[in-house]
Order: structure tokens, then C-alpha cells, then sequence
């Protein structure tokens, strides 16, 4: 009796249990994406020869009990998954609208053929998943990864199999780091043409600057204890590539403070009415601006077939070669602010065809010259008492006991005999206070950029580096583009605000 009883006890539970899952295993069983474990029968040995013994008075009725007691489920590994008839086809699977329309706008990347090795993944799905992550700011690879396991909609609308597992960390870090930037390049500049063609960007007035890129090195983070932390003569053994460059910041107006850091910097010429990047480039941060400035507006101009009326910058670019080349090769009027440190004291005063030096003798004329860097023409005038040798009789040091005196051979003055570009730009004119207020437009793109990430890569190495900067710029170019041709002018600049705003 008392076996019997608990055999109905079980008989009842694994009833119960058993039907609960038969009835409920179809609804459950499609959010099961991994193909890598199918669900399979085995038997349970716990008890059977004592039921087999006790509970059943003959093999006709343990027969028929045998499989509905005495199984269960388990997961074993296995290379098909049983579909029932609500799992998900990919085909059935819509896309969502926003994303599609947005991709049409992509032009695609060039798919290599490979021989051998694993079957490789297209590169064209590997940029929109790129371009999504930046929309969706997410803020690491590995985040990526986990929304599209986790958004078969999304995976298929980026051209992945949404019933096979989404690329790994690897696989995008190697994309970003192996593939060519001009590859981007070509795309950024084919979304510039194109909104060129549709006359959203026009080119009159452009502004260039550039945006510092701080890596993720332990050299960055000052919680940590680092050994000659900003020696630039010792590259960053987690970035070798890395070089050291300053951010100036202005805690307190007036009053600016300078931050070391190791990493790159991202030029951009931008297009002040529409605040779109035009042209760009990712160099280490020791470049410095105007080292880069002559070919960034240069293959701007060549690449696109513009017209510049201004060039505006601030005082950073405020460079005597830059200035000429803005004048007479471009054409521009140059709307860049005179430098401070381009204004030294001059310490002496010119009488007629003399040079008086501050203690108030006559310099001695030494001769002409043109210095290589700069190419401008001076006269160079020197301490009397070191050069005249009538002068050095009667004094035998400087009267006033000027320092330059006792730490070299005394004062020496360049007297410019060309003029200087400077005189044809009119610096305090209300037209060139305009051009250069509206020079914030370029901060406005950085600000854009940065709002996906621009600043904080993921990946290191100046090609990687290069390539997530270069997409955070096609993202935007690409949303203007979806908004131009959507009809939506008033949205081309929608950068942060794209997934609650456009097309649903």
C-alpha cells in the first residue's frame, strides 16, 4: 500500500510537470537563438527497478508508463535545433524602417574573395553595425556584440544571420584594425559629393580645427602611479603609436590651464552654414595645426571643386606661410586672429636708417637674411659692443646690464624689409568679427562627434584609431543625407536625437 502511494504521488507530479512543459515548450522555446544545444530524451534510472518490482502488476502497463515517467530533458551538444512552427524565419523578420532607409544611403565597402580560411563576414555589414553603435552610443565593442545577440530585428537589418550568433569582440576589433582608412575615406567623400549634388553644402566659408583623442592607457589615468608618466621621449607601451599632446582648458575665465595627455588629434574642415564635416584627418597629437592646415584646405578645395570666399580658424593657425598660402593660392579672405605670441616686445626703436637698442645705442647693421622656415626677408642688427670695435672701446659692459648681454652676445633685432601678409587683412572690421563669430560652428560638429564617442575609442593603434574616428564622421554625413532626401532639411543635423525623431 504504502508503495503504491508513492508511486500515484510521482505518477501525479510527473504528470503535471511534464504536461506544463509540452503545452508551454513552443511559446518558450524560439527566444533559444544558439544552434550549439538541442533539447533531447534520456531516461531516469533513479527507482525503476523498485517501481518496475512494486508498482506495476504487469509489463503490458510499465511499457505504456515508461516513457511518460521515466524521462526528461536535457541539453546535450548537437548541430540542429528542433523548430517548432512559432520560431521566427528570418525571412518574416521586418526591418526597422529608420535603420533601412538610413543604410540606403551607405555606399558599400569592396568585399575581398577568400580561398581559404573560415567564411568571412561582409565588410559592408560590419560598417552599418559600426555606424549602429555609434547611433545607439554604445560605448564598447563587447556592448555591441550583446545588443545584436540580443536583437535579431537589428542583426538582420545589418545583413547578419539573426539565427547564428553576432561577430565576436575580435572580429570587429580586427575589422577596425586592418582595413585601409582611405577605404572610409572614399565613403566620406562620396556623402560630401552627394550633398554637394542635392545643394545642401556649398563650401563659401569653411573653419578648420582640431579635436584631441585621448586613449585609454594607464600614462592617462592619473589614479594610477606611473613611472615618467608624460616623457615624450618614452611612447606608451600599450599604444606605441600614441605621442603626447597638450589640451588647454579654462577653468576660470582668463585664466587657462594645460593638460598632458597621449594619444591623437582629429583636423576637420567643416562647412560653417550647414556644420558638416567636409574634410578630415587623424594624426598624433604632436602635429601640430598648422603642419596641417596647407594640405587639409588644399585637397578640400581639389577633391570637391569648391569655391572658398573665407577660411576661418583661430589663433592657433595665425601663421605667416598659412596666411599667404589662404591669399594667393585659395583666394580667401583668411579670418584667423593675430597670436599673441607672434607679437614679441621689440625692445628698440628705428631713427631714420639707424636701430637704437634700449640702452640706447646704435645697433650694428650685421646683414641681410631669410630663414627657411619662415622665407621672409630681414636685416639683422646686432649689440654694438660685441661687433663694433669702437663702441666695445668704451664700453665693456652693457650699461643697462641687459641679461641677453652676459648670456650670449647681447640684444639682436630682425628688421623686416618685406611687407607682411598681415597688412591686407582687416582685423577689426565688422565683417571680419562676423565671419569669425560664426567660426563655433566647428565646435558645435565636435560636439556631435563627441556625443558617439569620438573622444573615447575603444581601439588602439593609429589605423584603428583612424577608422573609428573617420566612421563617427560618416555617421554624420549620413544622417544628413537621410534627411535631405526624406525631405527633412530641417533635421540634417539630428545627430543625437536621430532614433526618437526620424521615420518610425
Amino acid at each position: 500500500m504504502r508503495n503504491s502511494l508513492i508511486f500515484m504521488v510521482k505518477f501525479s507530479l510527473k504528470t503535471h510537470k511534464m504536461g506544463l512543459f509540452y503545452t508551454y515548450f513552443t511559446t518558450l522555446k524560439p527566444i533559444v537563438r544558439k544552434p550549439e544545444f538541442c533539447e533531447t530524451l534520456s531516461f531516469i534510472f533513479h527507482d525503476l527497478f523498485v517501481y518496475l518490482k512494486y508498482s506495476f502488476p504487469n509489463f503490458y502497463f510499465f511499457g505504456i508508463l515508461l516513457v511518460w515517467i521515466f524521462t526528461d530533458f536535457h541539453k546535450t551538444r548537437g548541430y540542429l535545433m528542433p523548430e517548432s512552427d512559432i520560431l521566427f524565419d528570418p525571412i518574416n523578420l521586418d526591418s526597422t524602417v529608420r535603420y533601412k532607409r538610413l543604410f540606403d544611403c551607405l555606399p558599400r565597402l569592396e568585399e575581398p574573395v577568400y580561398k581559404t580560411g573560415r567564411k568571412p563576414l561582409s565588410r559592408s555589414s560590419l560598417l552599418k553595425a559600426m555606424i549602429y553603435k555609434s547611433l545607439r552610443r554604445l560605448s564598447t565593442l563587447s556592448d555591441l556584440s550583446f545588443e545584436l545577440n540580443n536583437n535579431p530585428t537589428i542583426s538582420k537589418t545589418l545583413g547578419f544571420n539573426p539565427l547564428m550568433n553576432a561577430p565576436s569582440i575580435e572580429r570587429f576589433s580586427s575589422f577596425l584594425r586592418d582595413s585601409s582608412n582611405q577605404e572610409f575615406q572614399t565613403i566620406h567623400q562620396k556623402l560630401v559629393k552627394s550633398l554637394i549634388t542635392s545643394k545642401v553644402i556649398t563650401g563659401e566659408t569653411v573653419a578648420i580645427d582640431s579635436c584631441p583623442i585621448v586613449v585609454a592607457l594607464k600614462e592617462n589615468n592619473l589614479k594610477t602611479s606611473v613611472k615618467d608618466r608624460f616623457d615624450k621621449t618614452k611612447a606608451p607601451a600599450g599604444d606605441p603609436e600614441a605621442r603626447l599632446g597638450v589640451m588647454i582648458h579654462y577653468p576660470t575665465p582668463f585664466k587657462k590651464k594645460v593638460q598632458y595627455f597621449w594619444g591623437y588629434k582629429n583636423h576637420v574642415v567643416t562647412d560653417t552654414m550647414t556644420e558638416l564635416p567636409l574634410w578630415e584627418r587623424t594624426k598624433p597629437a604632436n602635429i601640430h595645426e598648422t603642419r596641417m592646415a596647407k594640405s587639409l584646405i588644399r585637397e578640400t578645395r581639389d577633391t570637391f571643386q569648391l569655391k572658398m570666399a573665407a577660411v576661418i580658424g583661430d589663433a592657433a593657425y595665425d601663421s605667416e606661410s598659412f596666411l599667404t598660402f589662404i591669399v594667393n593660392d585659395i583666394k580667401a579672405q583668411p579670418i584667423i586672429p593675430r597670436n599673441p605670441r607672434n607679437t614679441h616686445p621689440k625692445g628698440y626703436q628705428i631713427k631714420g636708417n639707424k636701430v637704437i637698442c634700449e640702452a640706447g645705442l646704435s645697433m650694428y647693421r650685421k646683414g641681410k637674411m631669410r630663414p627657411k622656415q619662415t622665407g621672409i626677408l630681414y636685416c639683422q642688427y646686432c649689440c654694438p659692443i660685441h661687433y663694433d670695435t669702437e663702441v666695445s672701446y668704451q664700453y665693456i659692459v652693457c650699461p643697462i646690464f641687459h641679461p641677453k648681454f652676459f648670456k650670449g652676445k647681447g640684444c639682436n633685432a630682425l628688421i623686416r624689409l618685406e611687407p607682411s601678409i598681415r597688412e591686407k587683412i582687416d582685423y577689426g572690421t565688422i565683417n571680419f568679427k562676423e565671419l569669425y563669430n560664426s567660426r563655433t560652428s566647428v565646435e558645435r560638429v565636435f560636439s556631435r562627434l563627441l556625443s558617439i564617442a569620438i573622444q573615447n575609442p575603444t581601439v588602439r593603434g593609429l589605423q584603428a584609431v583612424s577608422n573609428h574616428v573617420t566612421i563617427a564622421h560618416i555617421c554624420v554625413l549620413l544622417i544628413a543625407l537621410m534627411a535631405q532626401r526624406s525631405g527633412q532639411k530641417d533635421k540634417i543635423r539630428f545627430m543625437k536625437s536621430f532614433v526618437p525623431n526620424f521615420l518610425d
